[in-house]
């Protein structure tokens, strides 16, 4: 038995998509650890490999590309992604290290591992999203079974989660406060438009309540609505285009204050279903970060904690009016906005959350080797908790 000397993870997030929690968490702790990112393979590829990508310092992504057509973390890439897991980790000499997940459809990958340890910092309700496989729910159990710490990503998901292991603790999406602190130039992409200005960033996909952005656009020709982020799993002719809809797909993370600072308003336009059931969105803070008021939809994870600030509407005229009544507030009213959202921000930051799992790696650590527990299992999880023959396959 040794000391965690690597965090090894494997996550459905490529680490170039939208910067968000798995970024800023994983740079942090590689302050500590050096971090392998082991993304879901690029399927269709000539010939099996990993591209190895130096993303942050201390933090490696491993991109594999294989010949499989399947997507994601799929039961057809198992022994191809296996194989070059082992000869990439041997040749980096990678010992004594801890396996981290960001979804249970990787479990099956890492069932050789033999990791000192498991994390699983559960970010979404991943069964609940468009495409969730049927085995997802088996894998998930056997990853409760395998963890020694559960990090969940909201309020609501906690309260799902925390009966469903011995070690779960509550990390809602937090901020980097300065660098949205205001001051910006309006971005190059939207310096043209006349005020007001509406935005929203983030991705766009099923989640999104696209009759609230077309409901706006149509009830306010004279506002300009600016749509920031890389669309996903809905098609893209489902987008309303209206002359005063502009969809500038995805942006680097540096450049959202720009774009967040010009807009008048901040949108939360969230359809309200099973995959927005647990969700705790980053960019509320965000959007807070930069001074900006923002209207939401009824997210729970906004509702309860940030209600008293984010106006709540079900609707585009509820949007419509909500803005409209932002926009006219007195000097006083934004005065007070302004006070409640500081003590918000002031309160959090992916710093201090970063500090904090840290910390409870090292008690989970410390816990193991008092206990002096083997490596995990993986396999005999997997085999536990599924009867099915995904599981069977899986823990061959």
């Amino acid at each position: 038995m040794g000391t965690m000397n690597t965090l090894v993870v494997f996550s459905h997030l490529r680490w170039n998509f939208v910067y968000q929690r798995p970024q800023h968490l994983l740079s942090r702790l590689a302050e500590h650890w050096p971090v392998v990112f082991i993304e879901e393979p690029v399927p269709g590829a000539e010939s099996d490999h990993i591209e190895y990508i130096a993303a942050a310092p201390g933090v490696e992504v491993w991109r594999p590309h294989l010949r499989g057509a399947a997507h994601g973390f799929h039961l057809d890439h198992k022994p191809a992604l296996q194989r070059l897991v082992a000869e990439s980790m041997r040749k980096q000499d990678i010992k004594n290290y801890w396996v981290w997940f960001y979804t249970p459809m990787a479990l099956p990958m890492a069932d050789k591992l033999e990791p000192e340890g498991i994390i699983y910092d559960c970010m979404d309700e991943l069964s609940a999203f468009r495409g969730a496989p049927p085995q997802l729910l088996d894998q998930e159990t056997a990853l409760y079974r395998s963890a020694n710490v559960v990090f969940t990503g909201g309020r609501s998901l906690y309260n799902a989660k925390r009966d469903r292991h011995r070690n779960v603790h509550c990390f809602p999406s937090s901020v980097d406060a300065l660098h949205f602190r205001s001051g910006t130039e309006d971005h190059p992409l939207q310096a043209h438009l006349p005020h007001p200005r509406l935005g929203y960033c983030g991705v766009i996909d099923e989640r999104i309540d696209l009759d609230i952005i077309g409901g706006i656009a149509a009830q306010r020709p004279d506002w300009q609505l600016v749509m920031v982020g890389p669309t996903a799993k809905i098609d893209p002719a489902s987008l309303p285009r209206l002359p005063n809809i502009l969809w500038l797909g995805q942006q680097s993370y540096a450049d959202l204050p720009a774009f967040i600072n010009g807009w008048d308003v901040c949108l939360m336009p969230f359809a309200l279903n099973e995959s927005t059931r647990f969700i705790s969105p980053t960019k509320t803070l965000e959007y807070m970060a930069c001074g900006r008021p923002s209207v939401s939809t009824a997210i729970r994870d906004v509702v309860e904690p940030y209600g008293h600030v984010v106006p709540i509407r079900a609707d585009a005229a509820g949007f419509v009016e909500a803005c409209e009544a932002i926009m006219q507030r007195s000097a006083d009213d934004k005065r007070q906005h302004d006070q409640a959202v500081d003590e918000i921000i002031s309160r959090t930051s992916w710093d201090a959350t970063a500090d904090a799992m840290y910390q409870l790696i090292l008690q989970a650590e410390a816990a193991r080797e008092a206990q002096e527990l083997p490596a995990v299992n993986i396999a005999a999880e997997l085999r536990r908790a599924s009867g099915t023959a995904a599981g069977a396959v899986s823990a061959s």
